[in-house]
């Protein structure tokens, strides 16, 4: 299976960019659902820069552990990414230089 790595703060969490070390936000709606789906076809890693055992901790809560292989803060080889913060490279860097004067979060 290819593997997606997944970001945890602003793609399966409630996060708004008030950051605390001791404290992940409530899972987003529907991200429950849409990892039952799609570990079905892929291997899911969670990808953080959040401490791993909180970020475990965090999984189990929310009864995700079964979905998701594996929590790394590497970016790890993988056929995707998804991400809050994050610009897709279209071989064009003029095009480039304007999305990411322009880039707002999704929450933003």
């Amino acid at each position: 299976m290819k593997t997606i790595l997944i970001d945890l703060d602003g793609v399966l969490n409630n996060y708004t960019g008030n950051f605390n070390k001791d404290f992940i936000p409530d899972i987003k709606e529907g991200a429950k659902e849409f990892l039952k789906i799609i570990s079905k076809e892929y291997t899911i890693k969670l990808f953080t820069s959040r401490n791993k055992e909180i970020a475990n901790k965090w999984l189990e809560n929310n009864k995700l552990k079964k979905y998701i292989k594996d929590v790394t803060n590497i970016k790890e080889p993988a056929w995707l990414y998804i991400d809050d913060r994050c610009i897709k490279f279209e071989g064009d860097f003029i095009k480039l230089e304007h999305q990411i004067r322009q880039f707002k979060t999704w929450y933003s």
